[in-house]
């Protein structure tokens, strides 16, 4: 090994799993609104030492086109509220859940992850998302989803009230003193005193600052406005890239952007999805994944595509010709750039791109034995395309009990993942440091706070 730290593993839990059709599988729950099916999974995950689970969400009930019915993500737990009820039954794993700048307001943001990071004991991590449906827009009294530009606006704004909030209440503000009647000493508090273009917002939190100081800040935007946004402020960053070259080439990006937004490259963990279905042999696992693939419905991959795609209308195209020329996006930008690249490089026709993305939705893909996959990993870790991986399993929880029975082992027995936690808090674990508060380093850099408010975001 040529390098010192070792792989990160994160948990993308999703339902049934991460194959499309893993609801109809006879493995499946199929009961999502189940507590015990999560919580089942989240100590799955931390048998196996992983460092967070994650939650992504999208806050609306998908139309599929009038297919809905026959889609296996309709319905699902909002992700705050399950991490927290998690967080009880769980003592060491990472709890990361997302939520959008677009449609929630900083203080309500602060709230719920401060509260979440000191529930868990400092495990909390904020997925900073700018959300990407109109669906989503509907549903919280727009008509039309922001323009992508202006919703990382938004959130460059957000995300500097929020980490102002976090920072209103110095770690020792609350002395506590019942001899004097002292509860907590003023001039360790300090109001947000916020005005911008899109919030204001006066403080200070009623929560005290977060143990982490701030939860780990989590970003998977692959947009120029993404990762110019991920280099400023991001600690973990999902991304999807399918080949070795692609993730090479957003890693080197990423921290040369990082190096420049003045941040040492490896306080940025960079993570790329990874799709994977194990078993004992290769073939065991390729009949596996032939399985669900065949309970794969025509319809449902169209619409999972044209979702992809950013809502684009592939009803009345041919299933069996090429890719229709695809407009800009103003939801899933990246993505869609990306998918469009790949289905016209590799001559794929609508059927066998939605195929290819029954399973990976553009992510690493490895279907194999341990050893494929930890050769995968370690090519990818050592290579400098990834600092560790999002897992995706096929299924839920079967795929996910295989990875930890077989692949964690296998990375253990080549030094490349942990055998024990290194702590119980969530930064520990990632190798992060903890914040300072910013306006106690203003203090004991100047003697004085000189203005407590947030710089207004360009």
């Amino acid at each position: 090994m040529s390098r010192k730290d070792k792989i990160k593993l994160g948990l993308f839990v999703r339902e049934d799993g991460h194959h499309v059709a893993a609801w109809r599988h006879p493995d499946a729950n199929g009961r999502v609104m189940d507590f015990g099916h999560y919580r089942r999974i989240a100590q799955i995950a931390e048998r196996g030492k992983f460092d967070f689970l994650f939650l992504a969400d999208h806050p609306s009930v998908p139309t599929r086109g009038g297919i809905a019915h026959r889609s296996g993500d309709v319905v699902k737990f909002e992700p705050l509220t399950l991490l927290t009820a998690l967080a009880g039954q769980t003592r060491s794993i990472g709890l990361v859940g997302s939520a959008s700048t677009t449609f929630n307001e900083p203080y309500h943001l602060a709230r719920l992850f401060s509260s979440l990071d000191h529930l868990s004991g400092g495990r909390a991590g904020w997925n900073v998302v700018t959300s990407v449906s109109t669906a989503e827009a509907n549903n919280f009294s727009f008509d039309e989803l922001m323009p992508h530009h202006l919703r990382y606006k938004r959130a460059a704004e957000a995300f500097d009230v929020v980490t102002a909030l976090w920072d209103g209440w110095e770690d020792d503000a609350f002395v506590i003193d019942k001899a004097s009647g002292q509860y907590y000493d003023p001039a360790k508090v300090h109001p947000t005193n916020h005005k911008g273009e899109h919030f204001s917002v006066t403080g200070p939190l009623n929560v005290a600052r977060p143990l982490s100081g701030y939860p780990v800040i989590v970003q998977a935007g692959s947009s120029d406005d993404g990762k110019a946004f991920a280099a400023k402020v991001a600690e973990v960053v999902f991304t999807a890239q399918s080949t070795f070259d692609l993730a090479a080439t957003f890693y080197a990006e990423l921290k040369a952007k990082a190096r420049e937004a003045g941040r040492n490259e490896d306080s940025i963990k960079i993570m790329p999805g990874a799709f994977v279905l194990v078993a004992s042999t290769r073939q065991e696992a390729q009949d596996r994944f032939d399985e669900l693939q065949g309970l794969m419905e025509e319809r449902i991959g169209l619409s999972m595509l044209s979702m992809l795609l950013g809502g684009v209308d592939l009803s009345k195209e041919d299933p069996d010709g090429p890719l229709p020329e695809i407009p800009e996006s103003n939801g899933r930008k990246a993505r869609s750039i990306h998918l469009a690249s790949y289905a016209k490089e590799n001559n794929l026709t609508i059927r066998q791109l939605y195929l290819s993305l029954a399973a990976s939705r553009s992510h690493l893909s490895i279907v194999g034995t341990a050893e494929d996959v930890a050769d995968q990993f370690e090519h990818w870790f050592i290579g400098r395309a990834a600092d560790g991986f999002n897992i995706l399993p096929a299924t839920f929880p079967k795929g996910l009990s295989d990875f930890v029975d077989l692949v964690v082992p296998e990375l253990q027995r080549r030094g490349l993942f942990r055998k024990e936690y290194e702590g119980n808090d969530l930064r520990t674990n990632l190798g992060l440091a903890r914040p300072a508060n910013q306006f106690a380093k203003e203090k004991e850099q100047t003697g004085s706070v000189t203005k407590n408010e947030v710089k207004e975001s360009a």
